[in-house]
């Protein structure tokens, strides 16, 4: 049995970005360090910075006054950061530059009057902060089916933005619905679905004609995670998606003559090495890395962190 590994996988620089934050915060100003949600959606990342000294919470009435405290990775929105700003928090902002990106991009369709639709899914924060850059005239959609019963005031002001961690596959239909629906739609400049989550599904796209199994590391939480596992699934390969190699279930194996290996953005590559070492114990005896994207993409530090 061989196992083969996507190129690219594993952390982007959004993510990067974010733990270092972090841990520079806690370099800093000394534990307690809170964050405001799982600064990125992995528990072995967050376990990691819990140890540390960082404390996750929720909301924040629950961060002490005059605290420091870090906004996750998926951003928060306007009224997170005025609440922050009243409470006289200390605040370092971990938002990827590529979600800031589209709540620029939503603050902008906003002053032109438009109304806007987010595709993306209820619920992920991501979309939570997102929407909450605009007091109203946000309209979610997740699906096709969401686009045709969607009523608007003024089709002809109307613009779209998208959560960064989606299917391509997935969203390029609803937007060709919205599109067909609303002819006058306005896009982004730019797409909103970012580099890292579309290198990753292309490398799975590229692996899964020479496997039997996928399996990708992440964590249930993450978007980018459960979408590598669905392209794969799509595309008629078997694919389970596990925390890490305790989850393996030998018996997956059973017949498989190939098995590829990612892991979603917000993964560590400890946890794709210990995977492999799991499987050479179950009868892998090679382990080929694709070819595949380079990333050498990278954002600069909050002002007050950078050494």
């Amino acid at each position: 049995m061989e196992a083969l590994i996507a190129q690219p996988r594993g952390f982007c620089a959004g993510v990067d970005r974010a733990i270092e934050i972090v841990e520079r915060a806690l370099e800093a100003f000394g534990r307690p360090i809170y964050v405001r949600h799982e600064i990125v959606h992995n528990e072995h990342v967050v376990g990691a910075l819990r140890d540390k000294g960082a404390v996750f919470v929720d909301e924040l009435h629950q961060v002490p006054d005059g605290a420091v405290v870090i906004f996750s990775a998926h951003g928060v929105s306007r009224a997170v950061r005025a609440e922050a700003e009243q409470r006289g928090l200390r605040v370092f902002d971990a938002t990827c530059p590529l979600v800031t990106k589209v709540h620029i991009e939503v603050a902008k369709m906003r002053r032109e009057g438009r109304e806007l639709v987010m595709i993306g899914h209820a619920g992920h924060p991501e979309v939570e902060g997102t929407m909450g850059q605009a007091d109203g005239g946000i309209y979610l959609v997740q699906s096709v089916d969401d686009v045709a019963r969607l009523e608007v005031r003024d089709p002809q002001q109307l613009g779209y933005v998208t959560q960064t961690t989606l299917s391509i596959d997935d969203c390029r239909e609803i937007i060709a619905a919205l599109r067909a629906r609303f002819p006058a739609i306005a896009e982004p400049k730019k797409q909103d679905i970012c580099y890292a989550t579309q290198n990753r599904q292309d490398a799975v796209k590229a692996m899964v004609s020479q496997c039997d199994l996928v399996l990708v590391i992440g964590s249930p939480t993450s978007s980018n995670s459960n979408r590598l596992r669905e392209v794969a699934a799509k595309m008629g390969c078997e694919a389970r998606m596990i925390r890490s190699a305790d989850e393996l279930d030998p018996a997956w194996l059973a017949g498989k003559r190939c098995v590829g290996v990612t892991a979603g953005a917000s993964a560590p590559e400890e946890l794709v090495e210990g995977l492999l070492a799991r499987l050479k114990t179950l009868g892998v005896d090679g382990v080929r890395p694709l070819d595949g994207v380079r990333e050498n993409m990278t954002f600069p530090l909050p002002k007050g962190l950078a050494r």
